[in-house]
């Protein structure tokens, strides 16, 4: 197509707009700032749950201590029947009256006592005998899981049953037995049971205070802070003093505050790079109108230069004509690129040898480069040509720079491209005896503006090889890079064949 002067500076004009939103991006709206509700915030959580942890945990102290509350008030009802019982026995049991014994078995809330001796049992104060004994308790044989079943049997169920208490008393053999109604033993239990669990609150309470106060110096201040420090930078991301400054510090926390202090100067790092792309989209797009020009005149001559009857002219006319074409199709793109998006590669068959032969005359014109196509003639590959000569120009054209700025008259200056197939994969092979890549450039080898190997250099050649190669589905890869020996591999798989069409050619063979 001829361009002519004048005609698309409108949408050019427009072009340039919409690449500039592309690039840079709508800023986004400033966020509000941002608060979380107390009842929903970290630190109420935080103390719920310390709260909550310690209760849990003196829950686990409180059901044995109600049981060891219980043995005890057991233990000494029947220390003090055992004394009664030893005074009763140096005297004359018999000769108590009924209100006396009424009085001592009032004092220590039973109905009876008895002491066994030498086997022989014998009943020492009674009153009211109760018809029949609920629970029997051996005071020499209680166990701790026992001890927490009798609490709690006594503290849900109790109140009307009468215990029948036994077991020696101190260092004395002999047996004492005590009957008595569980209704005191129970109130006791209440009331012990009512200050264990007020005093726990209080425990849980204060120690939940203790580690939110901690907990919140340590982990829930620095969350915020990394809260803040990501709003900040959220709002104004090209400001160097929005990047959070790390503490001293050697755990979890302090290894977030690092890893985001360096994502933070990698995104600054990227937007700055993003602006400089942008900035090179519009500058380019300024001068597309005028390349159009330009190129829609050199199309003109080249019309008229393949009317001519010269065998010279007649023979790289042909090439001129595809050069200025590639020209006008490049200067279409650039606005494309601009927007950092290529278009969807058209594929088909594409002779390799072809196309590699048209690589010769934009690479080898005055530089002194042996150029070899090693491409056998009848390979195909299933590729974008304009994408894929664009991706093997740019390649060829970076090592022949790296060739032309040795000074050694004597090295050898040879870039070749090769190509095999691996089963469906196509493999093309750019080496080149150049210097070598420097460990910079090797690191952002792909980088636009940071993988350059010669001073001056953008880093946008392997760039965008690495897209278009990518938008293909297939791989860039350095392969190797040693004084003398760069290779560079790209691998393009074939589309696959639909069902159909594969199924007919199977046939067809078969």
């Amino acid at each position: 197509m001829l361009f002519m002067p004048g005609k698309g500076l409108g949408r050019d004009r427009k072009a340039r707009e919409s690449m500039t939103q592309d690039v840079q991006g709508k800023e986004p709206p400033e966020p509000a700032a941002a608060t979380v509700p107390l009842a929903r915030g970290l630190s109420t959580k935080l103390l719920l749950l310390t709260l909550v942890f310690v209760l849990l945990a003196e829950t686990f102290i409180f059901l044995p201590s109600v049981a060891s509350y219980r043995i005890s008030w057991l233990r000494d009802r029947l220390a003090t029947a055992a004394a009664v019982s030893i005074v009763l026995v140096q005297g004359d049991p018999a000769a108590l009256s009924r209100e006396a014994q009424d009085d001592v078995l009032m004092a220590i809330g039973a109905r009876a006592i008895a002491m066994t001796d030498g086997g022989v049992s014998r009943l020492l104060v009674v009153a009211d005998m109760p018809p029949e004994v609920d629970k029997h308790i051996d005071m020499a044989n209680v166990g701790m899981f026992g001890e927490i079943a009798g609490a709690l049997d006594t503290l849900i169920n109790g109140g009307g049953s009468m215990l029948r208490i036994y077991g020696p008393a101190g260092e004395d053999e002999r047996e004492f037995e005590l009957i008595m109604p569980d209704k005191a033993l129970r109130a006791a239990m209440l009331i012990y049971a009512r200050n264990v669990a007020l005093l726990s609150l209080l425990i849980s309470v204060f120690a939940a205070m203790l580690v939110y106060a901690a907990m919140d110096r340590i982990m829930v201040r620095p969350m915020r802070r990394l809260a803040r420090s990501m709003l900040s930078f959220s709002q104004a991301p090209e400001d160097p003093t929005r990047i959070i400054a790390p503490a001293a510090r050697a755990d979890e926390i302090g290894f977030a505050e690092r890893e985001l202090s360096r994502m933070q100067e990698r995104l600054q790092k990227m937007l700055a790079e993003r602006r400089h792309l942008a900035d090179l989209g519009l500058a380019v797009s300024k001068i597309n109108h005028d390349m159009r020009n330009m190129l829609a005149s050199a199309q003109l001559i080249s019309d008229r230069l393949s009317t001519s009857k010269d065998p010279t002219v007649q023979s790289f006319a042909p090439r001129l004509l595809r050069t200025l074409d590639r020209a006008v199709s490049y200067s279409e793109g650039v606005l494309a690129y601009g927007r950092t998006q290529e278009p969807a590669p058209a594929r088909r068959l594409v002779k390799l040898h072809s196309l590699v032969e048209d690589l010769r005359d934009m690479v080898n014109a005055d530089s002194g480069t042996e150029f070899v196509n090693a491409v056998p003639p009848d390979f195909e590959i299933d590729a974008d040509p304009d994408q894929l000569f664009r991706v093997l120009t740019n390649i060829a054209r970076n090592a022949v720079q790296a060739m032309s700025s040795e000074t050694d008259r004597v090295s050898v200056r040879r870039l070749t491209v090769s190509a095999e197939r691996q089963g469906s994969v196509c493999r093309i092979v750019v080496n080149d005896t150049g210097p070598g890549l420097p460990p910079r450039a090797r690191e952002n080898l792909f980088s636009a503006f940071r993988g350059a190997a010669r001073q001056g250099g953008t880093g946008l050649g392997l760039a965008i090889a690495q897209e278009l190669v990518r938008a293909h589905g297939g791989t860039l890869e350095l392969v190797g890079s040693e004084s003398g020996d760069t290779t560079f591999a790209v691998s393009i798989a074939d589309r696959p064949l639909p069902f159909g069409r594969a199924f007919d050619g199977q046939r067809r063979h078969g």
